[in-house]
């Protein structure tokens, strides 16, 4: 069985600027070329090529959440006991505009949704989920669990 390749349209080069990129988001364009043995101009162009096609969404410092305060990561469960258009848009505004949500996916399985949430402690964690989302008639359960240790956090997809 043949493996399916990623993004069989992207050159060996243009990987390799993802890769950098996804290394050191400050790269200048003249250390890319650099690093890739490309004039300047080339390498321009690829890169606002890449951006304007999608396969770079932004650009973004990685936060230590400890030192900024956030000594509770936890991953949230929700279940979800009405799926109308209007319950769904409420819910997804909610999410939207919590700050503490830094991830949410609507996912198969038990749960509808797993979250992944910052809070500074467990006190303020309770609260946050006492205050936003016990209060949505639509969650039929919450189930949370508390990372306590982190393992691996990364953004970075793996490139061939």
């Amino acid at each position: 069985m043949r493996k399916k390749s990623i993004a069989p349209e992207l050159d060996p080069v243009d990987r390799s600027i993802l890769r950098l990129l996804q290394e050191d988001g400050r790269l200048s364009n003249t250390k890319l070329a650099e690093r890739l043995s490309l004039s300047e101009t080339p390498c321009w162009r690829r890169l606002k090529r890449l951006e304007s096609e999608g396969y770079i969404d932004g650009y973004q410092a990685n936060l230590n959440r400890r030192k900024l305060g956030y000594g509770v990561l936890a991953f949230v469960q929700l279940s979800v006991s009405i799926h109308t258009d209007e319950a769904t848009a409420r819910f997804e505004h909610v999410v939207q505009s919590c700050p503490e949500v830094i991830a949410c996916h609507n996912i198969t399985g038990q749960a509808d949704f797993l979250l992944q949430v910052v809070a500074p402690d467990l006190d303020s964690y309770g609260q946050f989920i006492d205050r936003v989302f016990r209060k949505l008639p639509e969650i039929r359960a919450i189930h949370s669990s508390v990372s306590l240790r982190e393992i691996k956090a990364s953004n970075r997809l793996p490139l061939p």
